[in-house]
């Protein structure tokens, strides 16, 4: 839908978050992740890896793939429907060098939270990294792909379906609850990430963009990996 100027900015918002996908959709898309994660298993089964953190990298990016495809044809094939576009990737809000310098802030903060509470070190971020391609293998999933595509499923499928039938905060919080999940299992972590979806899933709502959301997703995860090589060279 095409939103003139002259529409006031609460509009303007509203429409560019209207979901026409429904639960079925969703169910469909949360049945394809065990059929996406054997299809990752065998996909990367023939192929030889100089690490085990090369492997598990190729295969996340193997999962996730699959999984874009099962969104492609729910959203682009089976309603027709621009699937970039529908999923709120659009840079139609003002401001976008500020929503990616939000990210490095509130990785600082919520380390320092995290510090405060203790949470334990990720040590399967740490592990992963044996050698010099492994760790360049892990930066730019961590920092780039991974936050890309959580971002379009949770962000851009998930959240506005959920606007669309309870509401915008209830949405966020409901949106935000598996995605802190994913990156448990300490209650500490689980925490620490439910704010930073908490503010992921706002900025998606106030802005109407995905991108914009992705934009504080990466500069996050960015922030946090930079910090964690430096230690990790100390």
């Amino acid at each position: 839908m095409r939103v003139s100027l002259e529409d006031p900015p609460d509009n303007r918002a509203l429409r560019k978050q209207d979901a026409f996908w429904n639960y079925e959709d969703l169910t469909l898309f949360v049945g394809a992740i065990l059929p996406a994660w054997l299809f990752a298993m065998v996909a990367i089964r023939p192929i030889h890896f100089s690490s085990q953190g090369l492997r598990q990298i190729v295969f996340q990016v193997f999962l996730y793939l699959f999984l874009a495809a099962v969104l492609y044809v729910l959203i682009a094939r089976r309603y027709h429907r621009p699937f970039w576009r529908s999923l709120g990737w659009n840079f139609d809000f003002r401001g976008a060098w500020l929503y990616a310098l939000i990210g490095p802030p509130l990785a600082l903060g919520l380390a320092a939270l995290g510090a405060f509470l203790r949470a334990p070190e990720n040590a399967t971020v740490r592990n992963l990294m044996t050698d010099r391609v492994s760790t360049i293998a892990v930066v730019c999933f961590g920092a780039f792909v991974g936050p890309i595509c959580e971002e379009m499923a949770f962000r851009g499928f998930l959240q506005p379906l959920l606007t669309r039938s309870l509401g915008a905060w209830p949405a966020i919080v409901l949106a935000d609850v598996p995605f802190a999940l994913l990156h448990g299992p300490a209650w500490q972590s689980i925490g620490i990430i439910a704010i930073a979806g908490l503010v992921l899933g706002y900025v998606r709502y106030r802005t109407g963009s995905t991108a914009a959301s992705a934009l504080v997703h990466v500069g996050y995860n960015a922030t946090l990996f930079v910090g964690f090589l430096i230690t990790r060279s100390v």
